[in-house]
């Protein structure tokens, strides 16, 4: 319990700098809709001026985007990216940070299993993204239901919302293994965001060329927001490869951490 409120005491700062940027972004690409939605006619008109291989890559759906379940499926895509680094930087020092900061040889010298310490941080690392994911979640339905122009589907929007929180601990689940792996991590935040953005852009070349093989290799095309608009579930096949992808990760953190030499 003093290494899960260690840990969380020192991801507060960060959580609440994450938190407020994630809810502020949304407030803001929420704040346009209304504009949108006014000229919807003449805004299709101009995006029907871009090529189909740019739109399908930035997602954008030109007969929903004036919808509220539309627009915000366009503009989670960068919602996810920015909450994708949170949980990807989170788990990539989760184990590095003791190597850094020297500390690792002090650490297990408590009378705590190297299980019981992972679990911890691990602990400490999902509050913090749960505590983004409320306050986000809060903001964007917030937004949603002062900037709507007609009714829309409740359980749709909660998913969509929901799946930044499965992606993150995807990430997270990644970015921990990256950190058990590679413990003498220099720069935590370059692996951070070439990681992301590696997927990231992976999903973007994906859809402009319609290849729905290259959905399996990116996280970001797991929880299609279109799916879930039509269908209020998730894709069963990419909810299972997400949930394999964490499991697979965290038991392979676990085994590797508890019989691996600490370097100090």
């Amino acid at each position: 319990m003093n290494i899960f409120i260690y840990e969380w005491k020192s991801y507060r700062k960060s959580t609440l700098i994450w938190s407020l940027s994630l809810a502020g972004l949304t407030i803001l690409l929420f704040s346009m809709f209304p504009a949108i939605a006014k000229d919807a006619e003449e805004f299709k008109r101009v995006l029907q001026g871009f090529p189909e291989p740019v739109r399908k890559a930035i997602g954008l759906e030109i007969d929903s985007i004036a919808t509220i379940l539309g627009f915000y499926s366009y503009v989670f895509l960068y919602v996810s990216l920015c909450g994708s680094i949170q949980a990807m930087n989170l788990g990539s020092s989760l184990l590095t940070k003791e190597i850094r900061e020297k500390t690792a040889d002090f650490l297990l010298t408590k009378p705590v299993t190297r299980k019981q310490v992972l679990t911890s941080k691990l602990l400490a690392a999902v509050v913090s993204l749960i505590l983004t994911n409320i306050i986000f979640v809060t903001a964007a339905n917030m937004m949603a239901s002062i900037v709507k122009t007609e009714s829309y589907s409740i359980s749709a929007f909660i998913l969509i919302s929901v799946s930044l929180f499965l992606l993150q601990l995807i990430f997270l689940a990644i970015g921990v293994l990256v950190s058990v792996i590679v413990p003498r991590i220099k720069s935590v935040l370059s692996v951070s965001l070439g990681t992301v953005f590696g997927f990231f852009m992976v999903g973007i070349f994906g859809s402009a060329a319609g290849d729905e093989a290259m959905r399996y290799i990116t996280p970001f095309k797991y929880f299609d927001p279109a799916y879930i608009t039509n269908n209020s579930a998730y894709e069963p096949a990419f909810f299972t490869l997400g949930a394999g992808i964490i499991l697979a990760s965290i038991s392979v953190v676990y085994y590797v951490y508890s019989k691996r030499d600490i370097s100090i």
